[in-house]
């Protein structure tokens, strides 16, 4: 991880005026004879944006001041998010949730036999990967020949602990080896997770952010921020924490190891930022009313 510092960004007075934008890098060729066109996503996706400050008078604007001084830059960083939707609007009472891979007995599967079948969108396994997954769970396969197979699938139906029905539409392929079917892993577009505790309970809903950390604590720098693209309830387990399966955009950008945190409530859903600009300035008028905009990018 780096070695950068963080700041702590003051919390008053609070921005008028914000953009939040999501920075993604797909590349599009189109043929000049047929107009016929091809697209290729790349790993790089980050959030960014700016915000403006409103008139504040020199006490007030002492404290930006010096966060913008001690950001040093685009050196350090601090926690932030988008300012409109720090609030989850989700019911789950707890802080975070951790991550949590549910299938074949807790561990990813690096090499297995799938079949695809187009109808009935079916994946069949040549053992029972799916034992620990339930309807409404979501897995990320790789290594099937026909690239439609590839990707973030949704159980629908659970028929055994080999046969799945998948929400994705599917090609005809059989037998495929040494594909590998994961969850949480670099590339994925949902989360596996558990609740904090037995007693952690409550909704995630579209648009809730997510911060991903980067170890099991609350101390653990945080590594990307998510946003759950459909409401996820918890399926419950007796005795156990609830299980939530988390369908987001942007995709993971590394892997989500077990156990580490990925918080949900105001205070933990902030991720890491830092400035864009090496240019540190404000603006004041001749009643010493200070103006300030910063523009800021996510850490990768």
């Amino acid at each position: 991880m780096s070695s950068d510092k963080l700041v702590t960004m003051p919390t008053t007075p609070w921005f008028i005026a914000s953009n939040f934008r999501l920075q993604r890098a797909v590349g599009m060729t189109a043929s000049p004879y047929t107009g016929k066109q091809r697209t290729q996503e790349f790993d790089r996706v980050s959030w960014e944006g700016d915000v403006t400050l409103p008139p504040m008078t020199r006490e007030q604007a002492i404290e930006w001041q010096v966060f913008l001084l001690e950001c040093v830059g685009v050196k350090n960083v601090f926690n932030f998010i988008d300012p409109d939707g720090k609030t989850p609007r989700g019911t789950y009472d707890g802080n975070y949730l951790a991550g949590e891979i549910r299938m074949d007995s807790g561990s990813n599967v690096n090499s297995v036999t799938l079949s695809f079948a187009a109808s009935g969108s079916t994946i069949t396994a040549g053992t029972a990967i799916f034992d620990g997954l339930v309807a409404g769970d979501f897995f990320t396969v790789s290594g099937a020949d026909n690239e439609l197979n590839n990707g973030t699938h949704k159980i629908t139906t659970k028929t055994s602990d080999t046969v799945v029905a998948v929400d994705s539409t599917l090609a005809q392929e059989a037998n495929t080896a040494s594909c590998k079917v994961r969850q949480n892993i670099k590339g994925s577009e949902a989360l596996s997770l558990a609740a904090s505790s037995n007693t952690a309970t409550g909704t995630i809903k579209k648009g809730d952010y997510l911060s991903l950390y980067s170890g099991a604590s609350a101390l653990s720098p945080r590594v990307q921020l998510v946003m759950a693209t459909a409401d996820a309830s918890p399926t419950t387990q007796s005795g156990s924490p609830d299980h939530y399966s988390v369908p987001i955009q942007p995709k993971l950008r590394s892997d989500l190891t077990d156990t580490h945190f990925v918080g949900f409530s105001s205070a933990y859903n902030q991720s890491r930022f830092r400035l864009t600009d090496n240019l540190t300035g404000w603006s004041a008028n001749h009643l010493s009313l200070y103006g300030i905009t910063l523009g800021f990018a996510e850490v990768i």
